[in-house]
């Protein structure tokens, strides 16, 4: 597995979004005195614009747009008879349980299954990727990384917190639902909001997502 797949770096081309994610996560992390690597920083900015869009989260089921439960996620991976799929499958689980522990710990809350449920689900899921990592040169950065948000799991959870925190959270999921209707549609009155809070809707880098 190369380190470009690991990273999904593909899925993010729009430098607007990710500036103001960019922007986001690193105030957090600097208030939060937390040591990240910038490799990680942008782990995390492209994790978000991602989920920027609302098929990253859900998924189709019969009963419409739904949550795969993370135990179901873990219990897909760990049947998938390919390490390439398998560990692509366990790094979408840790991103999943990371962007839900950090954007919606409130709702988490009033719930059964708790946050550290989904901060146990996703550091495993996170540590598991690292350790199919080990003693592969070529890998070595991909790795390093794996191990970083592995050991300060909790710790990025806190900074996503803030990122949702600090925006107010009905406005930062503003953002990213008239991004998404920008992205879908072309709307004008969507880009115009956006310009409004800061972001600069740019239509020679709009992209589609691929996972």
């Amino acid at each position: 597995m190369s380190n470009e797949g690991l990273h999904d770096s593909q899925l993010i081309t729009n430098k607007s979004i990710k500036e103001f994610f960019h922007d986001s996560i690193s105030d957090a992390v600097e208030n939060q005195q937390i040591e990240a690597s910038s490799e990680t920083v942008l782990y995390l900015v492209n994790m978000l614009t991602a989920y920027s869009r609302s098929e990253e989260l859900f998924e189709q089921t019969d009963n419409g747009a739904d949550i795969t439960p993370l135990a179901l996620r873990y219990a897909h991976a760990m049947a998938e008879p390919s390490a390439v799929e398998r560990m692509r499958l366990l790094q979408k689980l840790g991103d999943t349980a990371l962007f839900i522990s950090g954007f919606f710990a409130e709702s988490l809350s009033r719930k059964i299954i708790d946050i550290d449920y989904y901060i146990a689900m996703g550091g495993n899921a996170y540590s598991s990727v690292s350790e199919a990592l080990h003693g592969t040169y070529r890998n070595k950065s991909a790795q390093q990384l794996f191990d970083e948000l592995t050991e300060k799991f909790a710790d990025f959870v806190d900074v996503l917190m803030e990122v949702s925190e600090n925006a107010n959270r009905s406005t930062n999921l503003d953002v990213l639902r008239l991004y998404e209707i920008w992205l879908r549609t072309g709307s004008k009155r969507a880009a115009t909001r956006l310009r409004i809070l800061g972001i600069q809707p740019m239509h020679s880098t709009r992209l589609d997502f691929q996972h």
